[in-house]
């Protein structure tokens, strides 16, 4: 089997493991019934198209992949070899898949509608800083399911009644020039996608927002975890797990074009009560209640 990730090895660790410990529950065990070839692009998307090669020449059984941009690499890579993607965005709008019940091709897995839950996590944002006005989105158009993201984002923001500043990030290196430019036009608040050319500055991303006394929504739990505010959206490492469902019925002779693309059924509110405390925010009492998870 063949991982392609779009981020590091650290950063996707528990999801990783959450992909092993399904495997495992299915009768897998590495060196000894399984094999599995991890490439890392470490958040510079150009290297993709030479990692899936990498996978293609040496004829792996199946590929799974991390990412939009991952899959679309492995996709142009190999029409033959099955793709399982774990987790992506919107894959019919960025042409992963026929259809979410008949794939059609070589691909199948797991997505977790980033698109659709955009204007889910302004409206959380907004309910807990009712005077929020001017909203910030971190994004990169040079991964495809964020088009339709940031498309997502403008909308709910005018229902909301909400001005959004468009702030794209392509590389990990211009984050420095790209927040100082959102600052001079004073956001009240930010809110990120998890792309993994961003997740990279994970660190550097929260103690600017720490710093800058800034709330900030974010997609992905461990944000929240590392201090963030709050994160909205799909079980990432339960998708992994998942995963190897999908890993298992190809190796056992399913054809991923049969295979339906699984939507998420458990999405997660996490809340940071100390860095609230920080940022002089106080969290009602219907996000509270509806929490997942609160840090205190």
């Amino acid at each position: 089997m063949g991982f392609i990730g779009t981020t590091s090895a650290s950063e996707l660790a528990s999801r990783v493991e959450a992909l092993r410990a399904g495997l495992r529950d299915l009768g897998y065990v590495e060196g000894k019934n399984i094999a599995i070839e991890f490439r890392w692009a470490d958040g510079k998307y150009e290297r993709l198209p030479g990692l899936a090669a990498e996978l293609v020449r040496l004829k792996v059984d199946v590929i799974v992949t991390q990412g939009t941009p991952a899959t679309q690499a492995a996709m142009r890579a190999t029409t033959t070899i099955p793709i399982v993607m774990l987790g992506t965005g919107d894959p019919l709008r960025t042409g992963l898949v026929a259809s979410l019940s008949r794939p059609g091709g070589n691909v199948t897995g797991l997505t977790q509608l980033a698109p659709e839950l955009a204007g889910k996590r302004l409206q959380l944002l907004k309910e807990t800083v009712p005077n929020v006005s001017r909203v910030a989105f971190l994004w990169n158009p040079a991964n495809a399911v964020q088009i339709p993201y940031f498309k997502e984002m403008q909308a709910a923001a005018r229902l909301l009644s909400l001005t959004l500043q468009s702030v794209e990030v392509r590389a990990p290196q211009e984050f420095e020039s790209a927040f100082a430019g959102m600052m001079r036009e004073r956001p009240d608040a930010l809110i990120m996608t998890g792309d993994g050319a961003h997740r990279l500055r994970l660190p550097w991303i929260v103690d600017f927002a720490a710093k800058r006394r800034l709330p900030v929504m974010y997609q992905v739990k461990e944000y929240v975890d590392a201090g963030g505010l709050m994160s909205y959206g799909a079980s990432l490492p339960d998708l992994s797990r998942r995963g190897a469902l999908y890993v298992d019925k190809i190796l056992k002779g399913a054809k991923p074009s049969d295979l339906p693309v699984e939507q998420p059924t458990k999405f997660e509110l996490v809340v940071n009560l100390k860095t609230a405390k920080a940022l002089g925010i106080t969290i009602p009492p219907s996000i509270l209640v509806r929490a997942e998870k609160v840090i205190e």
